[in-house]
């Protein structure tokens, strides 16, 4: 399952240009309690601590961390990525974005589509647990916005189930967000990677659908948010929101160093589509990034 992994760091497809400050902030924040500061502490402690005879020295508590240093991989790295202001928008910007990753064994990653552990694996078929963040979106990301309010930033959580044969898996993913929109999703679809000489190409096919709380944090507008932005009132409940397409190529440079490209589109569907905050229903993006794994 690693090499399902490995295409995490470019999961910006849903992203909005205003999420992107947001996500450089949370993705740190990650990063930071993911990486190897335990080690870093144990140094420490032992620095402080000359006095503690070698034979006593807590091996199993200390000695562990620094012997599992080498099963970590960790990439980073720089982007640009254009995309829409926000969900729905027809209006785009281009944004820099954070590339960071970490993989520590074969079961825990970390990457912009937040952390990952996976929790069985048999004949193909993976069942792994998710944690992230739902960025959430600020009024003040278009002037199209204006007067619809914040949806505030919440924690996620899911599962995920895999079938992996060859270059191609299956998915299917539900998550809950506990805070912000307080909204539950859930997506299929289908991803394909082949590997020429230095070159690794993907796609990846898949539908999204919403629960009544995050169609109507994202798409709906009530009479307080009609009275302040002139759009209409709308309703907008349960269903399948958007399906998308992507694809990525990304370039072996030299054994550290990496070029990945993808391009794509997703196409709202249902209530999302017709509500009078999206102004086009057709969302592409395009990105570009440098990387370096240690």
């Amino acid at each position: 399952m690693p090499k399902r992994r490995a295409a995490s760091t470019q999961v910006l497809f849903n992203l909005q240009s205003g999420s992107i400050v947001r996500l450089l902030v949370m993705t740190t924040a990650l990063v930071s309690l993911m990486l190897p500061a335990t080690t870093w502490a144990a140094d420490f402690v032992m620095e402080e601590a000359p006095v503690t005879p070698p034979e006593q020295f807590d091996k199993e508590r200390f000695g562990g961390v620094r012997g599992k240093l080498h099963d970590w991989k960790v990439t980073v790295g720089v982007g640009a990525v254009y995309l829409p202001e926000y969900e729905g928008s027809d209006e785009f910007e281009i944004q820099p974005f954070p590339i960071v990753s970490a993989q520590f064994g074969d079961r825990v990653h970390l990457g912009i589509d937040g952390l990952v552990v996976d929790l069985w694996e048999h004949n193909g078929f993976g069942v792994a647990a998710k944690g992230g963040v739902e960025m959430g979106r600020k009024e003040d990301d278009s002037d199209y916005l204006r007067g619809l309010g914040d949806v505030n930033m919440g924690g996620v959580v899911g599962a995920l189930l895999t079938y992996e044969t060859g270059p191609f898996e299956v998915y299917a993913s539900l998550d809950k967000t506990l805070g912000g929109s307080e909204g539950l999703t859930g997506t299929v679809g289908a991803k394909a990677s082949y590997q020429y000489e230095r070159f690794v190409f993907s796609a990846d096919v898949s539908g999204t659908w919403a629960d009544s709380k995050h169609m109507e944090s994202y798409f709906a507008v009530n009479s307080a948010q009609s009275a302040r932005s002139g759009l209409r009132e709308y309703e907008a409940g349960a269903g399948f929101k958007r399906v998308d397409l992507k694809g990525s190529v990304t370039y072996k440079w030299t054994e550290n160093w990496m070029v990945t490209g993808a391009a794509g589109a997703g196409f709202l569907l249902g209530d999302a589509k017709d509500s009078p905050i999206v102004k086009d229903d057709i969302q592409p993006f395009a990105m570009l990034g440098v990387g370096y794994q240690f």
